[in-house]
């Protein structure tokens, strides 16, 4: 059985839903975590597990998810987690912790895409699992809300240190999400009366004394300006000190943040730069498209004009080429278990290269003597192999590497200078990138 993918695939915004609760541990296991199965297996509508996973994988059943928790278990602490093998993703875990009184019972729930709620009846059963579960097991706090927004909001630290956030939790109302359970004690921090009065869609005391509250009907717009008026409102009533006015503002800012943007990527660099807005979390990525929009590479400067290029000053033009054809091997030898294409040595293989240099930050992550001693003249090398094969260009050795040139039209270019400047930093892979040293060539070779 094969899991999809939750964190692998291209970023998109998700369903997040945690339950901070408990359970009693007079009962027996599976009696007593029976409503929460019951529950899961009633309202899970459309994104219900099929897979459970201790120490091994099994088909979704009762019976498994008790056989995963006793293979992860501990005097202290097991858990478990729930897959789906057909969209929408899924990326659930169940944890028991067994020292305290009552036992803790946290239940985490990811659900990709967030679009799959857009509509009123599957958040509507959303809404009655939560309820179901908070109404059997006494809460802390409990939420569901897009993992974009939650993250663009703080949370779960909202500006404190993680001492304070593991000595305090949710001991106020930071933030009000879609769907919130507050429990007793936070329900007398805020007020009983006050928050059942509070301008919401749906508004609900639980027999254990918890509050039930969802700002709106459905989950998947939350983003629009009538849900984040609902919001701000809901929040504002729960904590009169804040400003109704800033709350909105800040939600709209937010909103702002997720909002769409086309990207519109400078023609050299789209399929570069298009993989490197896929590495961003997924609630930066509009802002990193807006600001790779933006940016503009400089125009190549390791070139010369061909009539002004330096005479060959080697003895042995063919022992020079086969040095430059062994540097260039390097880099094969260097990448291609993690760049495959790297042995065809086309422009793709380039672009190929960039993103495999920016993504493992390469001028951080490695020495800078072996990257000035060995990397510099292997990527130089290798750049300028690329420009002789792809587009007819013929090598000018020097005795210095920075000074061999590859003509190409009118024009010698400097790979190995390229190769320096290129090295030189993170964001001077994407300043100085092979992709677009090489389409430049490209575009003057005639």
């Amino acid at each position: 059985m094969k899991v999809l993918e939750f964190y692998g695939v291209k970023p998109e915004d998700s369903l997040l839903l945690t339950f901070d609760g408990a359970f009693s541990p007079q009962a027996a296991l599976e009696r007593e975590l029976a409503p929460f199965l019951q529950a899961l297996e009633e309202y899970a509508d459309g994104w219900m597990p099929d897979v459970v996973k201790g120490k091994r994988q099994r088909k979704y059943a009762r019976a498994a998810v008790w056989k995963a928790l006793e293979e992860r278990g501990s005097e202290r602490y097991t858990h478990c987690g729930l897959y789906r093998t057909q969209w929408p993703a899924l990326d659930m875990s169940l944890g028991l912790s067994l020292r305290s009184l009552p036992h803790g019972l946290d239940i985490m729930v990811g659900v990709k895409p967030l679009s799959f709620f857009a509509e009123a009846e599957r958040c509507h059963h959303l809404v009655e699992l939560v309820r179901a579960w908070a109404s059997r097991y006494p809460v802390t706090y409990a939420m569901t809300h897009s993992t974009d927004d939650r993250a663009l909001a703080g949370a779960p630290n909202f500006g404190r240190d993680d001492e304070a956030l593991y000595r305090d939790g949710f001991d106020r109302i930071y933030e009000v999400c879609w769907l919130n359970v507050f429990g007793p004690k936070l329900v007398e921090t805020v007020g009983r009366e006050r928050m059942l009065s509070t301008p919401a869609h749906r508004v609900e005391e639980l027999p254990n004394g918890s509050i039930l509250l969802v700002t709106w009907p459905t989950v998947a717009d939350f983003a629009s300006k009538e849900a984040r008026r609902a919001q701000a409102r809901a929040h504002a009533h729960l904590r009169p000190d804040l400003d109704f006015d800033t709350i909105l503002r800040t939600l709209y800012e937010r909103s702002a943040m997720l909002a769409p943007v086309e990207p519109r990527f400078h023609p050299d660099l789209a399929p570069l730069l298009s993989r490197v807005v896929d590495r961003a979390a997924s609630h930066e990525r509009q802002r990193r498209i807006a600001e790779l929009n933006a940016w503009q590479p400089p125009e190549p400067e390791e070139w010369r004009p061909a009539d002004s290029a330096q005479p060959p000053d080697v003895d042995n033009l063919e022992r020079a080429l086969e040095y430059y054809s062994d540097l260039a091997e390097h880099l094969v030898a260097l990448l291609h278990s993690e760049v495959p294409s790297v042995f065809d040595a086309t422009p793709e293989s380039l672009t190929e290269a960039d993103f495999y240099f920016w993504r493992e930050e390469f001028p951080k992550s490695r020495l800078r003597e072996a990257i000035d001693e060995h990397a510099v003249p292997a990527i130089g090398a290798y750049l300028g192999e690329v420009l002789v094969r792809n587009l007819g260009g013929r090598w000018i050795p020097r005795q210095k590497l920075e000074e061999a040139q590859v003509l190409v039209g009118n024009r010698v270019w400097l790979p190995f200078a390229r190769a320096r400047h290129y090295m030189h930093s993170r964001q001077a892979l994407l300043d100085y990138s092979l992709t677009q040293f090489y389409r430049v060539a490209e575009r003057h070779r005639n």
